[in-house]
């Protein structure tokens, strides 16, 4: 290899609070709910937001309450699929019943004369009704009636909550700011013996606005028996990962410290994370201290820590190291798959060296990899970032050609692309385009078209995507919001 080739002309990106890739390959990110909560994004400024870290993904408890069993017999899926429809339409009655409660009615007598069946669909289809529907005028109503309508169906014969439904119960009240109520709720759950799960912590942890709170959140579920946390080693473990998907990288450091004064010991999970965090604080001697400490102590690296590494040799422009990482992985038996490529070449992006990039997606092909949606998205964004809108327009055509569809990411990259380069018609054909293929634009999309057209003074154009969001039903509830929206 040319190691001059690599040093080329360099193009620096604005970092973002993401670098890894997922490991869940979806050709299309779409949100439960339609995007009415959490899952909505709010920093458009990051370039990669909503690639997943897969040292985040690397266990997902489970926290649904539906039965996922495949069925044998079209009869008994047919019989399933009866039971849902006919759960989701008792939840537009029971949500009719609930909007008019008030004086001179009582909603939970209405209820109960209603004769449904309560289940958890029935309840979690009225939950999430309520919860986007939540707006800052009638944000105190929503939380009265959702907690009614929570306290009504646990009264209901053969039916008991379950730990998603207390977290979509607290979620609400964290959209309508009744944090007192939803504290109550975890200590009703360790009455009821409900299952406290990571994702129970999570949404407290996203409650606490304020440092202090978010360690007492934290020392409590420390010492909380009921607390599941396997299948990690123990609850330090399991809160240090909770947090990193959080971005709570100082929190981090903090639970570390509580974990040596408790006198437990990290393993390499524990490391990851460490590491992860220290990275992400610019603290590059502690991150080198901990890596050397791994070392010491005997723990191997795994693929979440080569992943790791890749990134921040990467991100610093370092292609030549990296070659040596990759010829070190092989030799110790462990093959770099696309994962790791597409991480390598997310921080050589973001260092702007391009040619690297190429060099080795190249080098990953030549390996007998392919590239997926994933790793052509980035190699997009790259180019798109750096101005070359031809090399980006190729390369979305060679992952056509070969069968790759793009996802919302990809399209809304091109999409920026094209905006950048001031070619809205092409912009606007490629929003219809993903929508003719079945990939439903996210806000994202429609914040990129919105206010480039709006930087451009195409004030009329973009209204028109305002008017193409509400013809279309899409994120109608979020319309105020796209004009906070700083930059796309």
């Amino acid at each position: 290899m040319n190691s001059l080739s690599l040093f080329g002309s360099r193009v620096l990106h604005k970092s973002s609070s993401c670098f890894f890739v997922f490991s869940q390959r979806r050709f299309c990110e779409l949100s439960f709910d339609d995007g009415s909560s959490s899952n909505i994004p709010t920093d458009v400024d990051n370039e990669y937001f909503c690639i997943d870290e897969p040292l985040k993904k690397m266990y997902i408890p489970p926290d649904f309450d539906c039965n996922n069993n495949t069925y044998s017999s079209f009869e008994k899926q047919s019989s399933r699929q009866c039971f849902i429809r006919t759960a989701k339409s008792d939840a537009g009655r029971v949500l009719e019943i609930l909007h008019q409660d008030g004086p001179g009615f009582d909603a939970k007598v209405t209820l109960s004369e209603l004769g449904i069946r309560v289940s958890g669909i029935l309840v979690r289809e009225v939950l999430l009704g309520i919860l986007r529907n939540v707006t800052e005028a009638n944000k105190t109503r929503c939380a009265k009636l959702a907690y009614k309508f929570f306290l009504w169906s646990s009264l209901q014969e053969n039916y008991r909550h379950t730990t998603s439904i207390y977290h979509l119960i607290m979620e609400i009240f964290v959209d309508c700011e009744e944090y007192k109520a939803m504290w109550k709720l975890v200590d009703e759950m360790i009455e009821n013996k409900v299952s406290i799960t990571a994702r129970t912590f999570n949404i407290l942890i996203c409650s606490c606005g304020e440092a202090g709170l978010a360690k007492k959140a934290v020392e409590r579920f420390i010492k909380l028996k009921t607390f599941s946390y396997r299948p990690f080693k123990h609850s330090y473990n399991a809160i240090l990962h909770s947090l990193l998907a959080l971005n709570q990288y100082k929190l981090i450091e903090w639970v570390h410290q509580q974990m040596q004064a408790d006198g437990y010991y990290p393993d390499t999970l524990t490391y990851n994370v460490l590491m992860y965090a220290k990275y992400r604080l610019g603290k590059l001697d502690e991150f080198s201290r901990l890596l050397s400490e791994m070392n010491a102590n005997g723990f191997a690296y795994d693929l979440h820590t080569y992943n790791i590494l890749l990134h921040v040799l990467g991100k610093g422009d370092k292609p030549l190291e990296v070659r040596k990482l990759l010829e070190h992985m092989r030799e110790v038996g462990i093959d770099p798959s696309v994962l790791h490529f597409t991480t390598l070449i997310d921080g050589l992006s973001r260092a702007g060296n391009l040619e690297a990039c190429k060099y080795f997606f190249d080098d990953m092909r030549k390996n007998g990899l392919i590239p997926d949606v994933v790793c052509y998205t980035v190699m997009i964004t790259g180019y798109i970032v750096a101005g070359q809108l031809e090399k980006a327009e190729e390369m979305f055509d060679e992952m056509i050609n070969i069968g790759q569809l793009p996802n919302v990411l990809t399209y809304n990259s091109m999409i920026r692309g094209y905006c950048m380069a001031g070619k809205f018609d092409k912009a606007w054909a490629l929003l219809n385009e993903m929508e003719s293929r079945g990939c439903k634009p996210n806000f994202l999309v429609y914040c990129t078209l919105f206010h480039n057209l709006k930087r451009a003074d195409k004030l009329k154009e973009a209204h028109e995507v305002i008017k193409h969001m509400n013809n279309k039903g899409q994120y109608t509830h979020l319309v105020p919001k796209i004009w906070r929206y700083r930059r796309c």
